[in-house]
């Protein structure tokens, strides 16, 4: 019987966030190719890390910091010699080439990029900005492939890293699972969706700057002033008062409602009759290719990156510019007014279907399944 593949994931659970979800996605996706997996996590004590596949070896390696997992994983490569090591964000590719390097290891390292970074540092000094930057020139030189989640973080990548474009590919992220349609399957348990009397528009993420809810509040009290509507936002963060605060002021608090974080917000997907993302920049935004993949009609902000791509230019829903409520609320009234074909918003997300996902990062990692 031929041995398995070992492939090592280095990531940092530094949140509820798409990354998350999606690396997990990728190690179910392998694991179920035949690939043996060990998943060396950093802050193991995420929501999203709970039962794991047979397969799949959770390492936590007792750190709560990327800086802190070179010494940990400089000793883990010279005694597993995994196959290959997938890092997913900037500083686990950081963490992978400095802890090869020590461990004396050839194993080939592939890193993941899931932010448009230069958009993500805008308004932080030049200062910040170098700090961040700097070294990625230097420590990502010798990264055998840089996978970015859309052409828009590649293009960013290139410029920032100065890697040539052939160690550099897209491939996009594995958002359309075989649990999908299940988990939206699930009820949901909040009264508005129980009577469903009036539409439902639904945001989610991390309550950030990133997400700019509150340019979403606006829009939705704009679309008050012309129809009834209820607004639901699933997540946590630092700005929930400000929201609710906002919600006040604009008079539509009593139907704006902030239920927290959910381990399934594809129930709530699935039975909203618009879905938002006001985000002011993204990678490749996963919960907007959730919604589309539900068949859920939706708008977005054109940021930097990944909605224009995903809603292919505006084909599958439209796009408006970042932070203008207003552009945002008339998008979301004409959206609910006349909403696409639920077949035909499903198709648009073809490529983000966990297989074919799997299946480039398996090329790039130059791992063969044993299926």
């Amino acid at each position: 019987m031929n041995t398995p593949p070992r492939l090592a994931v280095l990531i940092s659970f530094s949140g509820e966030g798409g990354v998350e979800r999606m690396v997990l996605n990728l190690v179910e996706g392998f694991a179920a190719r035949g690939v043996a997996v060990d998943l060396l996590a950093i802050r193991a004590d995420s929501a999203h890390l709970g039962a794991l596949p047979a397969g799949v070896t959770l390492i936590d390696l007792g750190v709560r910091h990327s800086g802190m997992a070179i010494w940990p994983l400089a000793r883990y490569l010279r005694r597993v010699r995994p196959d290959a090591l997938l890092a997913a964000k900037d500083r686990a590719i950081r963490a992978a080439v400095l802890a090869r390097w020590l461990a004396g290891s050839r194993v080939r390292i592939v890193g993941r990029l899931g932010t448009n970074l230069s958009a993500a540092l805008e308004g932080r000094s030049n200062f910040a900005r170098w700090l961040r930057v700097a070294p990625m020139r230097l420590i990502y030189a010798p990264v055998e492939r840089v996978v970015c989640v859309s052409e828009g973080v590649l293009e960013d990548t290139a410029r920032l890293t100065g890697l040539p474009r052939a160690r550099l590919q897209v491939i996009r992220n594995p958002v359309v699972t075989p649990r999908l349609g299940e988990l939206a399957a699930w009820p949901v348990d909040h009264p508005w969706f129980a009577d469903h009397a009036l539409p439902i528009v639904l945001g989610a993420g991390r309550l950030t700057e990133q997400k700019d809810f509150p340019t979403l509040v606006r829009a939705f009290a704009k679309l008050r002033r012309q129809r009834p509507a209820r607004l639901v936002i699933l997540g946590e963060g630092r700005h929930r008062a400000r929201l609710e605060a906002l919600a006040a002021e604009l008079g539509v608090a009593g139907d704006v409602a902030l239920p927290g974080f959910t381990p399934n917000p594809y129930a709530w997907m699935a039975r909203a009759d618009l879905f938002v993302l006001s985000s002011a920049w993204e990678g490749s935004p996963n919960v907007l290719t959730e919604a589309l993949a539900l068949g859920t009609p939706s708008v977005a902000t054109d940021c930097p990156s990944g909605p224009r791509e995903v809603l292919d230019g505006g084909r599958y829903g439209p796009l408006v510019p970042v932070g203008d409520a207003e552009a945002l609320g008339d998008a979301m009234l004409r959206t609910l007014a006349a909403p696409l074909p639920a077949d035909d918003l499903k198709r648009a997300v073809a490529a983000y279907h966990r297989d074919a996902s799997v299946q480039g990062y398996l090329a790039a990692l130059e791992l063969n399944g044993a299926d």
